[in-house]
């Protein structure tokens, strides 16, 4: 593969966060943005702690939002620090028509949000999560397809279609943009002031990274309330096995594939301190449960089910709880 002439990432796969109290989370991404639990198991790296996983009815690479749920005692404080050297922003998709509902939506609920505002032509509101991670719901054109679920309550012509893209911020952002552009495959196709944006991906489904460079920025934590990393996609295991030589012969520290279970991953940092993922397709969501089961019981790695037992006690009790309405 020659750098990315002939290759370039397709867009995000997952974007992950981190949470306090699962179950406000899960009320939160199902009952008031209309997102499906697709997967419901533990961080791997430690199995007493949920991973949940949210997107459309199959989990679809570009709609899965997960968090890691950090359940600390009151008197630890672990909340991130928003700055320099972490993604701030998470945009979330919508129609460009449903924007009104859900600015009705969200004062319905008391859920405070900030626009409509515009940025490169688009209208956007920003909102945070429980945990106070930042969100935005930006109306754009185009169709993308979503996979729809027997239990969905929201509309399809105003539900969430996945992500618009991301925005990093950073001190300087020379060393991220030639990442991106000469070997990632993204376009620069715009600026406005100091944030600077690369399309990833074409047609409708592309997805929009925006660089906001803060050179007098402080610099940002991980915690509590953050996004801890951000995934690309891979369609294939030979394929992020290539992105894995260029990006290790380009001077990256670059892990070694590691087994997800629903995916493959490879990991590293990007000039400016964000944590990058590349993420397989595949095999997806259903390999352990059917379409229809999807999110409804603990699901656990082959490695970890002899420790089924002393995990489950462990962790408090999720319910899935109706749609706000």
């Amino acid at each position: 593969m020659q750098e990315t002439t002939n290759h370039r990432i397709m867009g995000i796969h997952h974007i992950s966060a981190i949470c306090s109290d699962p179950q406000r989370n899960l009320d939160f991404y199902t009952g008031l943005l209309g997102l499906r639990l697709v997967k419901k198991t533990v961080n791997f790296d430690d199995p007493t702690s949920y991973h949940l996983y949210y997107g459309d009815g199959l989990g679809n690479p570009g709609t899965l939002m997960t968090f890691f749920a950090w359940i600390l005692p009151p008197t630890v404080t672990a909340r991130a620090r928003q700055g320099t050297g972490l993604m701030t922003a998470t945009p979330f998709r919508i129609p460009k028509a449903a924007l009104d509902f859900w600015i009705d939506r969200f004062a319905d609920a008391g859920v405070p949000f900030i626009g409509p505002h515009e940025r490169f032509d688009e209208k956007f509101i920003s909102f945070s999560d429980p945990d106070g991670l930042p969100l935005e719901l930006v109306a754009r054109d185009g169709n993308v397809p979503r996979a729809s679920w027997g239990e969905e309550k929201l509309p399809e012509e105003y539900a969430i279609q996945g992500f618009s893209g991301a925005t990093f911020c950073l001190n300087g952002y020379q060393h991220t943009a030639s990442l991106l552009t000469e070997k990632m495959g993204l376009r620069e196709v715009g600026h406005e002031g100091s944030r600077f944006r690369f399309q990833a991906g074409d047609g409708d489904a592309a997805t929009m990274i925006d660089l906001s460079c803060q050179p007098e920025g402080s610099t940002g934590r991980i915690g509590v309330g953050g996004v801890h990393h951000i995934a690309w996609r891979a369609a294939s295991d030979s394929e992020q096995q290539q992105w894995r030589r260029v990006l290790a012969e380009s001077g990256l520290d670059v892990t070694p594939v590691l087994d997800r279970k629903y995916f493959k991953s490879i990991y590293f940092r990007e000039p400016g301190g964000i944590l990058f993922e590349i993420a397989t397709d595949g095999p997806g969501f259903t390999v352990d449960e059917s379409p229809e089961e999807l999110g409804m019981s603990l699901r656990l790695p082959e490695w970890l089910e002899p420790r089924r037992a002393y995990i489950e006690a462990r962790l408090p009790e999720l319910r899935l709880r109706e749609l706000s309405h």
